[in-house]
């Protein structure tokens, strides 16, 4: 049998070796969340520009192919999906999209009497984004919510 000899000066430094080691594996990981949770929510932020784009431009097409001459814009969104005064199937949107940055919670509706005119999300969440818009959506630079992104349907 071999016993081998340890200073008495030695007797705990692994210990606080190993309780370094965890401080800075904690350090790390918070660094690695808050990381990964800007990157998600910039691409949430990128969802939402699509979606939204995606919401104007079917709520404007909804609006210029209205039938017999007197423009109208939808009541609901769903009205989007599939569009009752055509004898024909038209669609402008394949299906109706979440609000990306609250799942499973309703758009926001701009209205003017009984029709949608637009759509934004009701999240209270601080945008990151801040420049690089496309020119129509120039004024979201000056945002510092998402509710403040608001898709408007821009016609004549």
């Amino acid at each position: 049998m071999v016993i081998f000899y340890q200073p008495q000066t030695s007797r705990g430094f692994t210990f606080i070796g190993i309780l370094i080691i965890v401080a800075l594996s904690g350090i790390a990981l918070s660094t690695v969340g808050i990381v990964w949770h800007q990157t998600m929510q910039r691409e949430k932020e990128k969802e939402l520009l699509f979606i939204g784009e995606q919401y104007r431009l079917a709520i404007s097409n909804y609006y210029e192919s209205t039938p017999n001459g007197v423009k109208q814009y939808p009541r609901k969104l769903e009205d989007l999906l599939l569009d009752n005064r055509y004898p024909v199937v038209k669609r402008y949107l394949r299906r109706v999209y979440e609000d990306p940055m609250r799942a499973k919670q309703p758009w926001g509706l701009i209205k003017q009497q009984d029709f949608i005119v637009g759509v934004y999300s009701l999240s209270q969440q601080k945008t990151i984004k801040k420049t690089g818009f496309p020119a129509l959506y120039e004024s979201f630079g000056e945002a510092t919510m998402y509710d403040e992104w608001k898709f408007i349907a821009v016609n004549n």
